[in-house]
């Protein structure tokens, strides 16, 4: 159905009660209204009034994502023509846990691509059961919480799996993404963040994963056992290590003078990108899910499309 009529911003009139100014005693900002041929209105104000004021009597509208529910298309205006198809809503952006153990280079490749603009998301707080690692260190000089996860057993620090349920609530996450994180997610989390819950793992999967298979034991697994590929796989999480459902894969090939290094290296570069891509489509709200409950990820150029 066409939609008739659209009104982006506030309302038409954003103070009625008048400002006083030396030069100017009664201002208001300028507004216009468009109607194109076909009967769609907009509204809106011009984001650059023709005067000055203070921010705390008279605030400027602010920039919003509006996204196409039948293209998917985000366009990050203040003013747009939408097609006629279209039927436009507002994107809030996402907030995002992140868990790591290690470096983290996944995790900054997620939070750079959230300042970016990349992906419509904000990462919240960073979980980690190692408080001296590299992603946790780069979270702290990023002014990002970062909590301690579990609770270490010969320290008083640390959350238990309730409190650390409750503190994500807090911080009103909606997905969390275990980017080199080895611990086993607890079922409580399991079950308090449904479907909300992704890792990436540097293999195939379901080839090379579960129990035990982790980091460089992964490439070294890969190499010896004459496989010709290998890549990122980044899937949902469930109690179990790595058997929850398959989002999404890269294909990195194996090389004949290949070692657990030089693979590693590589299918890394691909986990990065494919995160990133991963963490846009769950912000922007791509993920659909077939009648035999397997998740697919909808293109954002063509809703026909699922990779």
């Amino acid at each position: 159905m066409e939609a008739q009529k659209l009104s982006f911003g506030l309302s038409s009139t954003l103070s009625t009660s008048p400002i006083q100014n030396r030069k100017n005693p009664i201002f208001k900002i300028p507004s216009f209204s468009y109607t194109s041929p076909n009967n769609l209105t907009l509204k809106g104000f011009f984001l650059k009034p023709h005067f000055s004021f203070s921010p705390k009597v008279l605030p400027l509208p602010t920039k919003k994502i509006f996204q196409c529910t039948n293209c998917l298309q985000g366009i990050e205006k203040e003013f747009v023509t939408i097609p006629n198809n279209c039927v436009s809503k507002e994107l809030k952006k996402k907030k995002l846990a992140v868990f790591v153990s290690g470096g983290g280079s996944n995790f900054r490749s997620i939070y750079e691509a959230t300042i970016e603009g990349t992906v419509h998301g904000e990462v919240a707080v960073l979980v980690t059961n190692k408080l001296d690692c590299g992603g946790a260190k780069y979270a702290r000089e990023q002014g990002i919480p970062v909590i301690l996860f579990p609770k270490a057993k010969d320290t008083s620090e640390g959350l238990s799996e309730e409190d650390l349920v409750g503190a994500l609530r807090t911080y009103n996450i909606d997905f969390i993404l275990l980017a080199g994180y080895l611990k086993l997610i607890p079922t409580e989390l399991v079950q308090a963040f449904p479907r909300s819950i992704f890792n990436i793992h540097p293999s195939l999967l379901p080839a090379f994963g579960g129990k035990g298979y982790y980091g460089m034991k992964v490439h070294k697994a890969v190499i010896a056992s004459g496989a010709r590929y290998s890549g990122p796989t980044i899937h949902y999480v469930d109690e179990h290590y790595d058997t929850g459902r398959i989002l999404a894969q890269r294909v990195v090939p194996v090389l004949a003078n290949d070692t657990a290094d030089t693979l590693a290296a590589r299918v890394l570069q691909e986990e990065h990108k494919l995160y990133v891509e991963v963490a846009a489509a769950l912000c922007e709200e791509r993920i659909v899910w077939r009648q035999d409950g397997v998740p697919l990820i909808q293109s954002k150029e063509d809703p026909n499309h699922y990779k």
